[in-house]
């Protein structure tokens, strides 16, 4: 690869929005998968495994599948695309709000299931100590089963942020490839390929691979050290 040949001004727009969309999508997706894992490992109640089931579709769906739902609940036609165009005077679709939204989709399943493992793993006995000294709920979560379960939480955000970085068909769908605002680096690898472009092709594959590489070793770093301990 020639790399006098590559347009850095047309190589870094999408880096650094994919960066930036893992990265928010990430964060969202370990909050929320956090507190639903919490509740769903602490909790037995009718009908969990179906719900369960529905978490973890996104898993296992094509992401084309997860874009075109997407589309039909954000879009503006439907009543929460219109709501939502109504408070912030824009649709949602077609901006990289909708990407991060994919992201999060798409990242969430892999954080809850990371987090149920690891809260599954946190001795109840220390729970209950904390609960006898007076502690409340969110005191027993916040100072004894999140730290132990630490590694988990870890491991969840490295995970989200790898399946955030690479979501292609879902983001396609309700985000499009608009260059400069939506244009990610799957979706731009795409446009490379088919237009023939092979040097900037490679130039972000390159990337993209660097980086998860490095997502991907920093979580077997974490099973590693949780392994020796």
């Amino acid at each position: 690869m020639n790399m006098n040949a590559i347009d850095w001004s047309v190589f870094w727009p999408p880096v650094r929005l994919s960066l930036q969309v893992a990265l928010l999508s990430s964060v969202i997706a370990v909050v929320v998968g956090v507190a639903v894992a919490w509740k769903m490992s602490r909790t037995t109640f009718r009908g969990k495994i179906f719900l369960e089931t529905i978490l973890m579709l996104p898993l296992v769906l094509p992401p084309t599948v997860v874009g075109f739902l997407l589309l039909v609940i954000l879009g503006r036609r439907s009543l929460l695309g219109r709501w939502i165009e109504a408070i912030f005077s824009a649709p949602v679709i077609f901006s990289w709000w909708a990407a991060v939204i994919a992201a999060v989709v798409v990242a969430f399943p892999l954080v809850y299931q990371t987090m149920k493992s690891g809260f599954n793993g946190v001795d109840r006995d220390l729970e209950d100590a904390g609960r006898s000294i007076g502690a409340n709920e969110w005191q027993v979560f916040r100072y004894i089963t999140l730290p132990l379960a630490g590694r988990a939480l870890m491991t969840a955000f490295i995970l989200g942020f790898a399946r955030a970085l690479g979501e292609f068909g879902a983001t396609l769908m309700i985000a499009g490839n608009i260059p400069g605002k939506t244009q990610t680096v799957p979706t731009a690898i795409y446009v490379a390929v088919d237009s023939g472009n092979q040097t900037m092709a490679w130039a972000w594959t390159i990337s993209i691979v660097i980086i998860s590489f490095l997502m991907l070793l920093m979580t077997r770093q974490q099973r590693d050290s949780k392994a020796s301990f």
